[in-house]
C-alpha cells in the first residue's frame, strides 16, 4: 500500500466511478482496478462493492475516513523534506561573539528570518575557544567569530575585519593626545576582558611585541560592559569602534596608532560541513553578503 493507491482509492470514492477515477488521474482504466484489487488483497477485506454504481463496504467507510488524514499527513511530509532540501525551512543553531551578537546579527536575522519564515534559529552566545568546541561536539552548526586556534578540523572563512579604538575618560591624561599607541598605556589602569578572550590574548601578544611587560589592569567580564567602565571614570579600554555609538557622556574617543589589535571576524564550522547545507547555506549566503557590505561601508 503506498500514496499512490490511497489517492487513487479516494479518488474512486469522491467521483463514485472507477472510470471517472482513471480520467482524473491520466491513468488507465485496468491499472485502477489492479491497485484497488492489490489494496484489498492486502488488506485482506472487501472495500468496494462492484455494481452500475460502487458502493463501499464498512470496512471501506472506515478505511476510507481514515486514510484522509494519512494522504495528507504524506503529502505534508514529502512537502516538508521538499523544503528542506531546498533550503526554505529547518533548524539552524548558531554561535555569536560580541559585539557581533548584540550590534550586528539582529537586524540580518529579523530580514533573514522575513524571507524564510519557516526556517527557526537559535543564537547562543560564548567566545571563540567556547564555540569551536561547540562546533567539534555537534552542539552549534556555524559561528561567527575571531579566528580560532589552528586545527584541521574546523573550516573558517574570514568575513571583515573588527576595527578598534581607545576609550578614554575626557579627564584623563591621555585624552589630550590625538592617537595613542601601546606605549602610552604604560602607567594607567587598563580594563581588559577575560582571559579566555581572544581580544584580550591578542592585546597581550601585542604588548609583548613592544616590551611592555607589565601593565595596571582590571578584569571586566563583558565586551560590551566595558564603555560603562570607561564612563565610571575606573580607566581605558580598547574597544571594537562599533561599541561606541553613540558616545559614552563624559567619554573621549582616540584612534589607535597602527593596527594594534584589529581582529579578523568570520564564518566557522566543522570542515566535513562545509560547503554549508540546506537552511544553513541559505544563512551563510545572507551572512558573507551583509557582514561583507558592512565591512566595506565602514
Amino acid at each position: 500500500m503506498d500514496i499512490k493507491t490511497l489517492k487513487t482509492f479516494q479518488m474512486i470514492v469522491n467521483y463514485g466511478s472507477f472510470m471517472r477515477a482513471a480520467e482524473e488521474l491520466n491513468y488507465a482504466q485496468s491499472t485502477v482496478t489492479m491497485q484497488i484489487q492489490k489494496l484489498e488483497s492486502d488488506m485482506g477485506i472487501q472495500l468496494i462493492e462492484r455494481g452500475k454504481k460502487i458502493k463501499l463496504t464498512e470496512a471501506g467507510r472506515m478505511f476510507y475516513e481514515q486514510s484522509l488524514h494519512i494522504v495528507k499527513d504524506m503529502e505534508q511530509l514529502h512537502e516538508n523534506m521538499d523544503n528542506l532540501q531546498r533550503g526554505t525551512t529547518g533548524n539552524i543553531r548558531i554561535g555569536v561573539t560580541e559585539p557581533t551578537a548584540s550590534y550586528r546579527l539582529p537586524e540580518i536575522l529579523k530580514r533573514f528570518l522575513t524571507h524564510y519564515p519557516n526556517i527557526r534559529v537559535s543564537v547562543e552566545f560564548g567566545n571563540t575557544p567556547t564555540l569551536s568546541e561547540r562546533i567539534l561536539k555537534g552542539d552549534i552548526d556555524l559561528a561567527l567569530c575571531s579566528t580560532p586556534d589552528v586545527g584541521t578540523e574546523l573550516y573558517f572563512e574570514p568575513l571583515f575585519k573588527e576595527n578598534f579604538v581607545v576609550l578614554i575618560p575626557e579627564s584623563h591624561p591621555l585624552a589630550e593626545k590625538e592617537n595613542i599607541g601601546p606605549e602610552d598605556l604604560q602607567g594607567h589602569r587598563l580594563l581588559i576582558t577575560s582571559a579566555t578572550c581572544p581580544y584580550r590574548r591578542k592585546l597581550e601578544m601585542v604588548m609583548k611585541e613592544y616590551g611592555i611587560t607589565t601593565l595596571d589592569t582590571m578584569e571586566i567580564g563583558s565586551m560590551t560592559a566595558l564603555k560603562f567602565y570607561v564612563e565610571s571614570g575606573l580607566g581605558t579600554a580598547l574597544v571594537p569602534q562599533i561599541l561606541v555609538s553613540p558616545i559614552p557622556a563624559g567619554v573621549a574617543v582616540r584612534e589607535l596608532s597602527g593596527s594594534l589589535i584589529d581582529m579578523t571576524f568570520g564564518l566557522l564550522c566543522k570542515a566535513t560541513d562545509y560547503p554549508l547545507r540546506l537552511a544553513s547555506s541559505r544563512l551563510y549566503s545572507v551572512l558573507k553578503e551583509e557582514l561583507g557590505e558592512w565591512s566595506s561601508v565602514h
